[in-house]
C-alpha cells in the first residue's frame, strides 16, 4: 500500500514539474493541428506546439515549436530558432524551414517578431531594430530552460531582414552558437541607401522629414499611417522586385493574415517607425561573433545577393557563403526543391553537435 501511495505521488509531482516548466514565467505551450496552415507543412514525424513567453522588456513573444515525434526528451537536444522575413510573421517562410529541419531532427522553433503576427507589441507593424534582437535572445531563453534543450547546443537562422537580426543579436549573445542567413536583407542599409546604394542622401532626408511630421500626427491622436510592404496591385509600371513579392504574400503561395491583422497592413511597416532603421548597423563588428560559425545563402538572381556578399567579406572565421544556382531572394522563402536543407543540416549538425 505504501508503496502505491509513493508511486502515484512521484507521478503527480513529476507531472506538475512538467506542467510548472510550461507555465512558469508566462510560458505556455499547447500541441495544435497544422492542418489549418496552407504555407507551410509539417510530416506525421514532427509534433507541433503553439509557444509563447515574454521577451525581457515583457512583452509576449508568440512561436511554433516543431519538435521531432521520435526525439529523446529525457535527453539534452539541439535546437535552432528561425526568424520570420521583415514584415512577414512565422507562418510566412519561418515555419516552412522549422518543420523542414525538425523533420531532420532538430528541435526548432519559428517566432514572432514583436510588433508583428501573434506577438504582444503596440502599435502594430512598429520597426523597432532593438527589440527584433531582443525576441532572438529571448527564445534563447525559452529554448535553454527546456529540459529537452541542451542550452550549449542552441542556433539561430534569419530568413530576410531576420537574417540582419539574428546577426545583430548573435553580436552581444553568446548563447548562439551557429548562426545562419538565407536571402538576407540588411534593414539598416536597404533604408539607407536602398539596394545598390540607389537612394540619394536628399531622398533618405526626405523619408526622416515625413516620418517626424507623422509622429506630430499620431501624438495628437491621428491615424496611424504605413510605408513601404508589398504592393496590392500590379499594373504595367510595376517593377520586377515588387512583383516578385506580390507573387508571395499577395497570392494564395503565401499569403496570411493574423488573427486580429488585416490584409491592408500587412508587410507595411508604419511611417513613423520605419526610419529607426536609418540607425541600425548590423554588420558593424560583425567579425566579433568569430569563433562561432556563420552560414550565408543567397540565390545567384538574388536582388538581395549585396547583403549576404557584403556580410560574407566583414565576418571572421570560420565562414560560408553558399550562393544557390536559379534562385531568387523570394524563391528561397518557400520553394524546397531549391532551399539547400541538405546544407543546412550539415552546417547545424556540425556544428551543434554534442561535445561530451
Amino acid at each position: 500500500m505504501k508503496k502505491s501511495i509513493f508511486i502515484t505521488l512521484t507521478a503527480v509531482l513529476l507531472y506538475a514539474t512538467a506542467n510548472a516548466q510550461s507555465t512558469s514565467n508566462n510560458v505556455q505551450m499547447k500541441e495544435i493541428s497544422a492542418k489549418e496552415y496552407t504555407t507551410f507543412k509539417v510530416s506525421d514525424k514532427v509534433a507541433l506546439y503553439a509557444v509563447s513567453f515574454k521577451n525581457q522588456y515583457n512583452l509576449q513573444v508568440a512561436g511554433h515549436l516543431f519538435i521531432p515525434r521520435n526525439m529523446d526528451r529525457e535527453a539534452k537536444n539541439a535546437a535552432i530558432v528561425v526568424g520570420h522575413p521583415m514584415g512577414a510573421v512565422k507562418e510566412q517562410s519561418a515555419d516552412v524551414y522549422a518543420s523542414n529541419m525538425a523533420d531532420r531532427g532538430f528541435i526548432a522553433l519559428a517566432i514572432d517578431l514583436s510588433f508583428w503576427g501573434e506577438s504582444e507589441g503596440s502599435p502594430r507593424n512598429a520597426v523597432l531594430p532593438d527589440m527584433y534582437a531582443e525576441d532572438f535572445s529571448a527564445a534563447v531563453d525559452f529554448l535553454g530552460t527546456r529540459e529537452f534543450v541542451d542550452r550549449e547546443r542552441i542556433g539561430v537562422l534569419g530568413v530576410c531582414g531576420s537574417g540582419s537580426f539574428v546577426i545583430s543579436a548573435a553580436k552581444i549573445d553568446p548563447r548562439m552558437k551557429a548562426i545562419a542567413t538565407v536571402s538576407m536583407y540588411d534593414m539598416g542599409s536597404a533604408n539607407r541607401n536602398a539596394l545598390n546604394h540607389s537612394l540619394s542622401l536628399e531622398q533618405r532626408k526626405k523619408n526622416q522629414a515625413e516620418a517626424v511630421e507623422q509622429r506630430y500626427a499620431e501624438f495628437l491622436g491621428g491615424e496611424t499611417k504605413y510605408t513601404g510592404g508589398t504592393t496590392h496591385e500590379l499594373d504595367a509600371n510595376t517593377d520586377p522586385i515588387q512583383r516578385e513579392f506580390y507573387e508571395f504574400y499577395r497570392t494564395p503561395r503565401g499569403e496570411y493574415t493574423p488573427k486580429g491583422g488585416s490584409p491592408k497592413t500587412t508587410t507595411h511597416p508604419t511611417l513613423s517607425s520605419n526610419t529607426k532603421f536609418n540607425n541600425f548597423y548590423p554588420f558593424n563588428d560583425i567579425e566579433t561573433i568569430s569563433p562561432r560559425p556563420m552560414l550565408f545563402i543567397t540565390g545567384d538572381k538574388a536582388h538581395s545577393r549585396e547583403f549576404s556578399e557584403d556580410a560574407y567579406k566583414r565576418a571572421g572565421q570560420p565562414k560560408e557563403l553558399v550562393i544557390v544556382p536559379n534562385a531568387g531572394h523570394v524563391d528561397l522563402y518557400d520553394k524546397t526543391d531549391l532551399i539547400p536543407f541538405d546544407k543546412l543540416e550539415s552546417f547545424f549538425t556540425k556544428q551543434l553537435k554534442d561535445q561530451k
